[in-house]
C-alpha cells in the first residue's frame, strides 16, 4: 500500500512538472506573439504616419535612436516633437521587417530583439531594442536603427562617412 502511495505521488509530481513546462511554453509563445505584434505595429504606424498609434507603442520615457550620431529622441519631448513634425503632412517611413530574433528575461517582463528591415527607398537596416511588459501590455523602451553596410564596401562607406562628419564638424 505504501509503495502504491509513493508511486501515485511520483506520477502526480511528474504530471505537475509537465503541466508547468507546458504552461511556461504557452506563456513564452504568447509573449513572442505580443512582442512581434508591437514591433510590426510600430512599422505599420510609421508607414501610415499615424502619430498617436506610433507613440503609444513606446514607454513614457522611451527612446528612439536613428542612424546619425545626433539622432537620439526620447519621450515625451524630443521623440513626440520629431514624430509630430515628420508625420504632419501624412508621410511617414516604410520599413518591412524581414528577419527578427527575440529574447526574454526569465521573469518574462523584458524582451530584447534585433531585426533586419528593408526600405524600398533606402535598403537594409538593423533595428535593435528593448520592450517592457506591464500587466499584459508590451511597450518599446528603446529602439535603435542602424544602416547595414556589406563588408565588401565598408572601406568606401567609412571614407564617405568620415568625410561628411569632418565637413560638418568644421562648420
Amino acid at each position: 500500500m505504501l509503495k502504491n502511495l509513493h508511486l501515485i505521488i511520483l506520477c502526480l509530481s511528474l504530471l505537475s512538472g509537465v503541466a508547468t513546462a507546458s504552461q511556461a511554453h504557452e506563456q513564452h509563445n504568447e509573449h513572442t506573439k505580443r512582442v512581434n505584434e508591437v514591433l510590426d505595429s510600430l512599422h505599420d504606424a510609421a508607414s501610415k504616419a499615424q502619430k498617436e498609434r506610433y507613440l503609444a507603442l513606446f514607454t513614457a520615457n522611451g527612446v528612439f535612436m536613428g542612424t546619425d550620431d545626433w539622432e537620439r529622441w526620447s519621450r515625451p519631448i524630443e521623440l513626440d516633437a520629431y514624430v509630430s513634425e515628420r508625420f504632419k503632412d501624412g508621410t511617414g517611413w516604410t520599413y518591412q521587417a524581414v528577419e527578427r530574433q527575440l529574447n526574454f528575461t526569465e521573469d518574462g517582463n523584458t524582451a530584447w530583439f534585433d531585426e533586419i528591415t528593408e526600405s524600398k527607398k533606402w535598403g537594409r537596416f538593423r533595428g535593435t531594442g528593448v520592450l517592457i511588459r506591464t500587466s499584459d501590455t508590451w511597450k518599446i523602451a528603446h529602439y535603435s536603427m542602424s544602416f547595414l553596410v556589406p563588408n565588401a564596401v565598408w572601406e568606401q562607406v567609412s571614407e564617405i562617412s568620415n568625410k561628411a562628419y569632418a565637413e560638418r564638424d568644421t562648420k
